[in-house]
């Protein structure tokens, strides 16, 4: 945030650097009254949207929730896709050649943290997204139903997870199972004893 027009200039010398270190971040450049060139020199610089005076709260809102949607696509773009999944005509979790049947509400849960694999996902949007139909649920009527499907991944596909991040919410990860030597192969075992 930058309200003198005569630093303006130092704010787009600046704004390459935030870029580099942010790793990603939104940047949002707030001035005070300013040309239209004043805006398009920070958004060139770097910026992901400016705005001057006189400030509109709303469009504020409205550009950042915007800004919010399509980081967290590019996000998932970048991301590898899960090892695994959803089979939305037969309702279930697809591992190779290992299936678990779902419930509705435990395939809306997958689905909502397969879309983030291995990130967290905050309580309030696997809430949303799970129990759609509903304005006022809240975790203890999720946390049951984690704590099943946890239960029913454990047996079945036990190298799934659900793993809570404290005071966030959820995050689905795989662990590598590791194979006994005596399950090997038979002629790595011998490969490996000469």
């Amino acid at each position: 945030m930058i309200l003198d027009p005569s630093s303006y200039s130092e704010l787009v010398t600046a704004l390459p650097q935030f870029e580099t270190a942010a790793e990603g971040a939104v940047i949002v450049a707030v001035l005070g009254a300013a040309k239209s060139s004043d805006r398009i020199a920070s958004l060139r610089a770097g910026a992901d949207a400016c705005f001057t005076y006189p400030y509109s709260y709303i469009e504020m809102h409205e550009r950042m929730q915007v800004l919010h949607r399509t980081t967290t696509v590019r996000r998932r773009r970048n991301q590898l896709p899960p090892p695994f999944r959803l089979d939305p005509l037969k309702r279930e979790l697809v591992d190779g050649n290992r299936r678990l049947p779902l419930t509705k509400r435990e395939y809306l849960v997958l689905e909502c943290l397969m879309r983030q694999f291995d990130v967290p996902v905050r309580h309030d949007e696997l809430l949303r997204y799970a129990w759609p139909e509903k304005d006022d649920i809240d975790l203890s009527t999720a946390s049951p139903l984690v704590w099943r499907l946890r239960r029913r991944l454990k047996q079945h596909l036990p190298d799934i997870n659900i793993a809570t991040v404290s005071c966030y919410g959820y995050q689905l990860t795989r662990t590598p199972i590791c194979v006994p030597a005596s399950a090997q192969d038979p002629r790595s075992q011998r490969a490996a004893n000469t």
